[in-house]
């Protein structure tokens, strides 16, 4: 029994193994405090299933599993997607000018069965409400997966496919404008064309390094659900970007301090309507 105990004890552990036992909760840079046990529970969201992210998608910190059950009883349907946030998220945009700003890559992982949702809530006409901002970045580069397939750019054999920083601004150039980009159920069918087609089975799996700016036309988005951000922070870009601009954006935040919102991470949260002029073009008629 000693020696197996010694065996044991000599064994060694796997890194995730090592984390749980000496690690702490990534609470974000701007927490100024150590993280306790509370956050165990509280910088969690109740439908996290998979490890891989240094950070919690915060705006899904207002969805208990009471408000998840509620919501189906009233016949909400809510996809599932993966993306793995890098510890880049809360990297600071420090360049003066964004197009020097280096952006951080990003894991995808989306079940099938959750385009196939996406494409049907299209064909419906409901709503599409992402919950976050790193939810944005994933669905929106499915789309942008979907242009390259149409446009040539992804191998016949590749296994994986990747968004590169400036990708979209890119193609919509190439293309001759961002109304002449296909529209979002054509590029879907082209990401599930692929995937059936090297045989990856039931999942769509990539990286993203998808950059959203004002001026970015948004494909897969109605609504936002999202915490409040940092300035000079990406994701302050892509909020001021999905409501339509800079005095949007301003107007939203002044409206917060005035009413005593709180904010970041384990603050309220917005509802945010994108306008017209910020969704593609076949998506804003």
């Amino acid at each position: 029994q000693q020696q197996q105990q010694q065996q044991q004890e000599s064994s060694p552990l796997l890194l995730h193994e090592v984390l749980k036992q000496i690690g702490r909760v990534p609470l974000p840079p701007y927490i100024k405090r150590e993280a306790d046990k509370e956050d165990l529970v509280t910088y969690q969201t109740s439908h996290a299933q998979h490890e891989g992210s240094v950070a919690a998608p915060t705006a899904g910190l207002h969805f208990s599993e009471r408000v998840m059950r509620r919501m189906s009883e009233q016949g909400t349907e809510t996809l599932r997607v993966t993306l793995h946030v890098g510890a880049g998220t809360f990297k600071p945009v420090e360049a003066n000018d964004v197009a020097n700003h280096e952006m951080h890559h990003e894991r995808i992982i989306v079940n099938v069965s959750t385009m196939n949702g996406i494409k049907q809530a299209l064909e419906s006409n409901k709503l599409i409400v992402p919950v976050g901002t790193t939810t944005v970045r994933t669905i929106e580069s499915l789309y942008w997966w979907g242009v390259k397939v149409l446009q040539g750019e992804v191998e016949e054999d590749a296994k994986e496919i990747s968004v590169s920083q400036w990708d979209p601004y890119r193609l919509e150039r190439k293309v001759g404008g961002w109304d002449r980009l296909p529209s979002a159920q054509e590029s879907l069918d082209a990401v599930l064309s692929w995937n059936r087609h090297v045989n990856l089975g039931d999942f769509v799996v990539g990286e993203t390094q998808l950059i959203i700016v004002p001026g970015y036309r948004f494909a897969l988005c109605d609504l936002l659900f999202t915490n409040s951000h940092q300035p000079r922070s990406t994701l302050l870009m892509l909020v001021s970007a999905f409501v339509g601009g800079q005095d949007k954006l301003k107007s939203l935040y002044q409206h917060a301090l005035h009413n005593n919102f709180r904010f970041l991470s384990y603050g309220d949260s917005m509802l945010l309507s994108c306008p017209p002029s910020a969704k593609l073009p076949h998506r804003s008629q």
